[in-house]
């Protein structure tokens, strides 16, 4: 699920800045609305945990809630194949390959630092050929021959054309049958692999057949393509780290960290550790994957049931991606990268610009394609051909399905509602209201918009996270039968997110960008005594600018 990257937002004055980003609210209001927004999250936990003690032994569940903790007498949820395929069913032989990554490339860096990409590539290709086969390791090679050959061209929309059609080949029969025949053996594990390995490797070659396209003196050796198509923590699973930074960090002589960089990734491990425990923990307790599977029941829940259950889902999607993504970046930052960073949680998005939960599909998608056709965003025509092409692209590599192709037209007409919204903002007689306000009363009427704009988000995404249906009768019951009463108090719950989010933005904004102080007095300057007060007050505040900030 991606969208749009974050962009430089366009001048505005300090007041409009203020307004947008370091508008304060009285310090009670926002206790207030941290204690409405715990109380909330306290109750919609409630209504779950109860729907899924009362329903645990429901025929509907056998296939997916199985036996857990007996000493607790607690299930267990096993809905999610992907989690329980990392964390479950082959944890040993993930961890035995991540692992053996770690140890290969740790002597390779301190052996021979110039070759140790060369060493990731090595153990990468020996590692997929052990798990697929030397015949799809063969048909992986011919992909990256056939785009490597397209790139010497350098005309990038033969490149993207290719790769395209490349990448459609493992969405349609009778292609897709015929490359699947090239992996050997029947495991469990097969189909999820050959279409991982090969869907990013497509992007990988897409990547560097581009940035060939924008080198000016000679070509890239077809030995980079290699290297960086077969590091093999990124191979099947991604993130997809772009080739021009990859190519810079992977080569880089320097192995020198920083001061406190093993800490932190130790801090990082340990932090994914936790996650998984507490996930455990989550699917003895709650099934939010298992129910809103089962529609006869889902009709006999109450409205604040099916509105927590949407809200769960999305923030479980988020908390997998970033817990198994974040396990690949550790092992990749021991190898001194930098990959894309964890997704945005879903509890923190109010705007569709910053909608997606896999940040390096995003970043690729952005660089690509979305700023190179939209320029700098502020074109409605422009950003209207931008976000078509990019979900565009973005449909085919999720594969094209009913259920893909409406979250794709909402989210992107949810991207340029945004811009229309913004410019219609930005004209008269709506500017002069605005500038008239408070910064606080501003503050406000933006939260109490966005609000409407974070259930866009929720229902939207809902579609391609769980089923059409799901998100129909959650979109009915929040909006239609459940109106006035459960909408305006879910809203108003949702408002107090809003407005603790924007707090947590201030405060850090405040951090990036410090108000500027005032300027000192002239040194030669008297001072006379009814200043003197006025002075000293002065100079605390210059010597302690958080407390002002702060107040």
């Amino acid at each position: 699920m991606h969208s749009r990257c974050k962009k430089e937002p366009p001048e505005l004055s300090p007041y409009r800045v203020a307004m947008g980003v370091k508008a304060a609210l009285p310090r009670y209001e926002i206790y207030f609305y941290n204690t409405v927004l715990c109380l909330a999250m306290l109750w919609a936990t409630s209504w779950i945990f109860e729907v899924s003690r009362s329903n645990a032994n429901r025929k509907s569940f056998k296939t997916s809630v199985k036996p857990g903790w007996h000493y607790f007498g607690r299930k267990m949820e096993t809905a999610d194949f992907e989690w329980m395929m990392w964390f479950s069913t082959f944890r040993e032989h993930i961890l035995f390959a991540l692992s053996g990554h770690v140890l290969f490339a740790k002597i390779g860096s301190m052996l021979a630092p110039q070759y140790r990409s060369l060493v990731y590539m090595v153990y990468g290709l020996l590692a997929v050929w052990t798990s697929m086969g030397w015949t799809y390791v063969t048909l992986i090679l011919s992909h990256c021959i056939l785009l490597y050959s397209i790139s010497l061209v350098k005309i990038r929309w033969l490149c993207f054309a290719t790769g395209l059609c490349t990448l459609a080949t493992f969405k349609c029969d009778p292609f897709v049958s015929w490359q699947a025949g090239f992996v050997e053996g029947d495991f469990e594990l097969r189909h999820v692999l050959f279409y991982g390995g090969c869907g990013f490797t497509i992007m990988r070659c897409m990547s560097f057949a581009l940035e060939n396209c924008e080198r000016k003196d000679g070509n890239y050796h077809i030995l980079e393509l290699l290297k960086y198509n077969f590091y093999l923590p990124f191979f099947y699973f991604g993130p997809i780290m772009t080739f021009d930074k990859f190519y810079v960090q992977a080569n880089k002589s320097d192995l020198t960290r920083k001061e406190r960089e093993m800490w932190n990734i130790s801090l990082q491990g340990l932090i994914h550790l936790g996650a998984v425990i507490g996930v455990d923990i989550l699917f003895h307790f709650m099934y939010i994957l298992t129910i809103p599977n089962d529609m006869k029941l889902l009709r006999h829940l109450s409205d604040w049931a099916l509105v927590s259950l949407a809200y769960f889902n999305l923030v479980y999607d988020w908390v997998k991606a970033a817990v198994m993504f974040g396990v690949i970046n550790t092992v990749s930052r021991l190898d001194h990268l930098d990959p894309p960073k964890p997704p945005k949680c879903i509890t923190m998005l109010y705007v569709f610009a910053e909608t997606h939960f896999d940040r390096g599909i995003n970043d690729w998608l952005c660089k690509y394609v979305y700023d190179k056709l939209g320029g700098k965003h502020e074109n409605v025509l422009e950003e209207l051909v931008a976000t078509l092409c990019t979900f565009g692209v973005t449909i085919l590599w999720l594969g094209p399905c009913e259920v893909v192709l409406l979250w794709a037209f909402f989210n992107c007409f949810g991207l340029n509602f945004e811009l229309w919204t913004a410019k219609l903002s930005s004209m008269e007689p709506f500017a002069s209201f605005e500038m008239e306000m408070s910064e606080a009363m501003s503050r406000r009427i933006r939260a109490f918009v966005n609000t409407f704009n974070f259930w866009s988000i929720v229902l939207f995404n809902i579609l391609a996270l769980n089923s059409l249906d799901f998100a129909k009768l959650v979109a009915k019951r929040l909006l239609l039968k459940g109106f006035p009463i459960t909408t305006i108090i879910v809203m108003f719950m949702t408002y107090c997110l809003i407005q603790v989010i924007k707090e947590r933005e201030r405060r850090q904004a405040l951090v990036d960008d410090p108000d500027p102080l005032p300027p000192a007095p002239p040194p030669n300057a008297t001072t006379s005594p009814t200043s003197a007060p006025a002075a000293t007050a002065a100079a605390q505040l210059v010597a302690d600018p958080s407390k002002q900030k702060a107040e």
